[in-house]
């Protein structure tokens, strides 16, 4: 089964971090590309930088009355939901007081058009 795996770290913890503390977390997150669960991931622009559409309106930032914004995330091929958990303790947004959001894709067939 797929999962997404929404990363929402703690805001300002990887900014606090010096460029030697850095370079291993980013190391880490960079890893998990190469383990075979992994389809895909990207890092996100800070939320400042997004636009929002809502109802023909656009609005500059997000639209959410949080502290917590999506900053990346991974999308896995895993056996259960135990086995994307497994995954998202390798995340180093963990460890840095954040959270990551386990969500099974929906799965669509695709139809065979010929």
């Amino acid at each position: 089964m797929k999962y997404a795996l929404l990363i929402y770290p703690e805001p300002g913890s990887h900014e606090a971090l010096s460029p030697e503390e850095y370079a291993p977390v980013n190391a880490a997150y960079l890893a998990l590309r190469n383990d075979p669960r992994c389809l895909a991931g990207a890092h996100l622009q800070p939320g400042q930088t997004a636009t929002t559409v809502r109802d023909g309106m656009i609005t500059d930032g997000p639209f959410a009355d949080t502290k917590e914004v999506l900053a990346g995330y991974y999308v896995v091929e895993a056996t259960d939901l135990d086995d994307a958990i497994e995954f998202t303790r390798k995340i180093p947004a963990i460890g840095l007081g954040g959270a990551v959001e386990v969500r099974p894709l929906v799965h669509v067939p695709v139809e065979d058009s010929f």
